[in-house]
């Protein structure tokens, strides 16, 4: 089930950038549906936890172009399907209109957050999916190019987790697998709308234990949530090639 999302049947918002006394943002985060062996998905977790406790933005912190946004967060949960994943997350984009996307998926490696420069047309594995589909080797669209680059202000969210102890690093891609196929879908998407940014990022397996070799906390990797959209949102609203780390 997904956190906080526009329902069939409920009038839609148009979800653009509002202008006024209070500007506002919406923000979906996506995570994939539970994985065989892994008992904490943090990404099922971490976008509800985002979607129910907000961002924590000061509005007394003039300093901060966040502090007269309101911040609206929808977590979504999609299968990790090549056929599937994508067409839930297109629906519920298609429903909520966002500003910002931010997909997740897990890493099972990993020592901290995976920042992902970019999506490449293919999929490549023998491994099934959720729906014990092979695709192969193909691309994902013939007619779509060789890759695109993630939307995030990445040298911004690395320095936004530096202040909170977050260890994090660039990934030169997300591998052929679902998640590389769902980030590629969701670019070539927000390239065709233009004013929608969006980027993909993997999180490292839930790991309460101090100072593990792999993995992090709950706790840090919800910080590492908010910083994230925190860090995005302010891109959003004021780009500076500064942000900007390929």
């Amino acid at each position: 089930m997904a956190a906080r999302r526009t329902r069939n049947g409920h009038p839609v918002r148009r979800a653009r950038l509002h202008w006024g006394r209070m500007k506002q943002l919406t923000v979906v985060i996506s995570g994939f549906d539970p994985y065989e062996g892994v008992s904490v998905n943090p990404s099922l977790v971490v976008p509800d936890a985002l979607a129910n406790e907000g961002v924590g933005v000061d509005p007394d912190n003039i300093e901060d172009p966040l502090h007269d946004v309101a911040i609206d967060v929808h977590a979504v949960h999609v299968p990790v399907s090549f056929r599937n994943g994508w067409a839930k997350l297109r629906d519920t984009l298609e429903d909520v209109q966002p500003n910002i996307v931010i997909a997740t998926g897990l890493k099972r490696a990993s020592r901290g957050i995976l920042l992902e420069r970019c999506a490449i047309n293919l999929k490549d594995t023998t491994r099934p999916d959720a729906e014990n589909v092979i695709p192969g080797r193909r691309v994902i669209n013939e007619d779509g190019p060789a890759a695109y680059w993630t939307g995030l202000p990445l040298r911004a969210i690395l320095n936004a987790f530096a202040k909170d102890n977050i260890p994090a690093t660039l990934s030169s891609d997300a591998g052929t697998y679902v998640c590389n196929a769902l980030f590629y879908q969701l670019q070539e998407w927000a390239a065709q709308r233009g004013d929608t940014m969006g980027g993909f990022v993997n999180l490292p397996p839930v790991n309460e234990q101090p100072h593990p070799q792999h993995g992090l906390s709950l706790r840090q990797q919800v910080q590492a949530g908010k910083d994230l959209v925190r860090s995005a949102a302010r891109y959003y609203l004021q780009p500076t090639s500064k942000d900007i780390l390929l």
